[in-house]
């Protein structure tokens, strides 16, 4: 394997070789930009159906469809709202929008509740009892995709906000409504989260290294290779390889920018080193390769595995950020091991202008801030390690007390049209009218004239039910539609359908159902957040345990060791705990929030533990080489001052990167962001440039267990280092 990698980057370095590579990657942009969609075209934000088959509220829909065809389209709810109640002129204004929406049905709208045909007293549980607020019901045409979603609505809410008065406040919410802001969120997000990227590298990579080259070369390649996975995934979402989900789609962008850069810090900050020591730029590059190509290969796959691993999770929204990052990522491996070795080798010494590197020339970042470090990692190990584990294993236990949100909404900024519509609903009704629980009794006989509503009714957490009980063509269905008193995103909400399933069979006796012929299914968007947090569970604990099995099992590979992988995963696992940890006492302490979304733990440990990996990887590499020439206290003093600046420079980028995140409406993106760029914070300063070197000088040629043979001779010098 190592042979056929420096083969590989022996030909991209090379004169004729670097040519060919770059004129490859450029042709293949060109080709792909030319001929293929680009990834917007076919991105969408959710699936109607994100949880698998066999939970309840997938059993639940599939009866409804079965027995009750046609009545599966999302429906958006029109909230007409006036700070006093509505006066004659607006009620006949709404009469006259729902008469449009009845006789002129808006393309994508199936049907509306007739207000304008029916009298006020006829409209009871949709007029407030204040009378200063009114709601519309808007079933929107079945099987529409996200997309045609937010198209409906958004010219369903440009054609009310026209007709409405100028005074009454009108708003789509509901379940469409939300589905349209969801989109409506990332439409041209791309755009400024890749502006805004580009700009925080150049003006980060221009202050650390103070050459318009490095600073603009990098930024070149990414856009490269970006533009090949954009349209690669565009290809896909057109053929329908795998769902191609715009959240993914953001955080992809930010991920491959930074870590391209990374890999490009790598390259170029070797490059230099070998510059000052022999005059040929592509022999200084083939050299540099040697040693930076296997941490770049090891790096750029240990994060492929780990996202590769959400295509175990059952979640869909989670599998589907798994494709799209395998592609990303293998475009990222191969780039970093051709395209960014090609490009420096052709640009030479001319890269690092004004600071052109010179044959025997001395690093003056080998006097500075990392050697003063190193130094005292060596001299002061178990203080370091001692203060280092108190102070991020007692941030890690505030992990054991957030709470996780599963309520969409409170991610929208409160400006936003569904969730404005909301809080008036919330204020005014029963917050269950957002979106109704659909109670279904089903049986393979025809069920008998039943009092299902009626038991329904007298249930602890419900609003109300509706007088109508439907009964399916083939008699052997009989549905409910049931308003819940609390918030359907809510806790209390799912608590009152987990109470609903467990006492099913109660349910049907009383209402004259016999429990042994007959099935009580719970439909609607509370009945699916019960089964999302239920299925969430074990997948935040499968991607958990893979992830770090995985990673592991690669490290063993990489450092052909048993035992410095262990140290290696663990001080990641315990960057992690600490990020998170930390963030919930920011979060609920500075920024007030009660609660985080749910998915924010699965997504920050992926990209914590992988990223983290990296700078492992290169520090541990370091270490091995500098200690087949001296001792390994000394070894590992140069590693961490050599690798400090690359390192530090990276981690900032990342973090800059991910920090970008933070400046997006959706506040579950802010978290993520925040989560993250803290992590790294944390990773690239105190854990891989104190916490690691430290572990490592305590256990010495332990290392490299069980291989202690092959160990480069330590000298005595490492225990006076140690008692220093």
């Amino acid at each position: 394997m190592m042979k056929i990698l420096h083969t590989i980057t022996d030909f991209a370095s090379s004169k004729t070789g670097a040519k060919v590579v770059l004129v490859f990657w450029l042709v293949l942009a060109a080709v792909l930009a030319s001929f293929a969609p680009s990834s917007d075209t076919f991105a969408v934000n959710s699936n109607r159906t994100d949880l698998p088959d066999g939970v309840p509220s997938e059993i639940a829909r599939n009866a409804m469809e079965t027995h009750f065809p046609g009545d599966g389209s999302v429906t958006a709810l029109v909230v007409f709202h006036d700070s006093q109640p509505l006066t004659e002129e607006e009620l006949e204004r709404v009469k006259e929008i729902s008469r449009t929406m009845t006789e002129q049905k808006p393309d994508g709208v199936k049907q509306s509740v007739p207000l304008h045909a029916m009298p006020p007293a006829a409209w009871a549980g949709l007029y407030s009892e204040d009378r200063t607020t009114l709601m519309l019901p808007v079933q929107l045409e079945q099987d529409l995709d996200t997309h045609q979603v937010h198209d409906v609505v958004t010219a369903l809410s440009a054609q009310l906000q026209e007709a409405a008065a100028n005074k009454m406040q009108v708003a789509v919410t509901g379940p469409a409504g939300i589905a349209s802001d969801a989109i409506g969120i990332f439409a041209g997000a791309d755009v400024v989260l890749m502006l805004a990227t580009v700009a925080l590298i150049l003006v980060l990579l221009i202050v650390l290294y103070r050459s318009p080259v490095l600073a603009v070369v990098p930024l070149v390649i990414a856009g490269i290779l970006h533009q090949i996975v954009d349209r690669i995934l565009g290809i896909a979402g057109e053929r329908a390889w795998f769902v191609v989900e715009s959240q993914a789609l953001s955080i992809m962008m930010i991920l491959l920018f930074a870590v391209l850069t990374d890999y490009c810090l790598f390259v170029f900050s070797r490059y230099r080193e070998e510059l000052r020591r022999t005059e040929s730029q592509y022999e200084a590059m083939r050299v540099a390769m040697t040693h930076v190509g296997e941490p770049i290969f090891f790096s750029s796959g240990i994060i492929l595995v780990a996202v590769l691993a959400l295509f175990g999770t059952l979640f869909k929204p989670y599998q589907h950020f798994a494709p799209v990052f395998g592609v990303a990522l293998l475009v990222i491996m191969l780039g970093g091991l051709t395209l960014i070795p090609a490009a420096f080798s052709l640009i030479g010494r001319k890269a690092f202008w004004p600071f052109v590197p010179k044959i025997g020339e001395e690093s003056k970042g080998e006097r500075g801030f990392w050697v003063a470090v190193g130094r005292f990692v060596t001299r002061k190990p178990r203080l370091i390690i001692a203060v280092l584990v108190v102070l991020l294993g007692s941030s890690s236990l505030a992990v054991g007390n957030i709470q996780y949100s599963f309520n969409l909404l409170q991610s929208f900024p409160e400006e936003m049209e569904s969730r404005a519509g909301f809080t008036v609903l919330e204020q005014h009704f029963p917050k269950g009218t957002l979106a109704p629980v659909q109670v279904i009794a089903t049986s393979s006989q025809a069920l008998p004239e039943g009092r299902l509503g009626e038991t329904l009714a007298g249930m602890e957490g419900v609003a109300s039910v509706s007088s109508e009980k439907e009964i399916s063509s083939d008699g052997l269905a009989v549905r409910v539609e049931v308003v819940l008193k609390d918030d359907p995103y809510g806790d209390d909400a799912m608590r009152t359908v987990e109470h609903l399933r467990e006492q099913s069979r109660q349910i049907l006796s009383d209402s004259g159902y016999d429990p042994a012929l007959t099935t009580l299914h719970v439909a609607g968007q509370t009945a699916v957040q019960v089964d999302t947090r239920s299925v969430n569970d074990r997948d935040t604990l499968w991607v958990m345990l893979s992830v770090t099995f995985l990673i592991t099992f690669f490290l063993i590979f990489q450092s052909r060791s048993l035992l410095a992988p262990l140290y290696m995963i663990g001080t990641i696992l315990i960057t992690y705990g600490a990020s998170l940890g930390l963030s919930w006492l920011i979060f609920t302490g500075v920024f007030g929030y009660d609660a985080i979304s749910y998915r924010i733990p699965v997504y920050t440990f992926v990209f914590l533990v992988a990223l983290g990996v990296d700078y492992n990887i290169l520090l541990w590499s370091r270490v091995r080489e500098e200690a087949t020439k001296q001792d390994l206290v000394t070894a590992i003093q140069v590693a961490v001052a050599k690798t400090g600046k690359t390192i530090s420079s990276a981690g900032l980028i990342l973090i800059a990167t991910f920090a970008v995140l933070m400046t997006q409406p959706l506040l579950e993106l802010f978290l993520f962001g925040f989560v993250v760029a803290l992590g790294v914070l944390i990773d690239t300063f105190l854990v891989r440039g104190m916490l690691m070197p430290a572990i490592m000088v305590l256990l010495g040629r332990w290392n490299w267990w069980p291989k202690l043979q092959h160990v480069p001779t330590i000298k005595r010098t490492e225990e006076e280092h140690l008692n220093a």
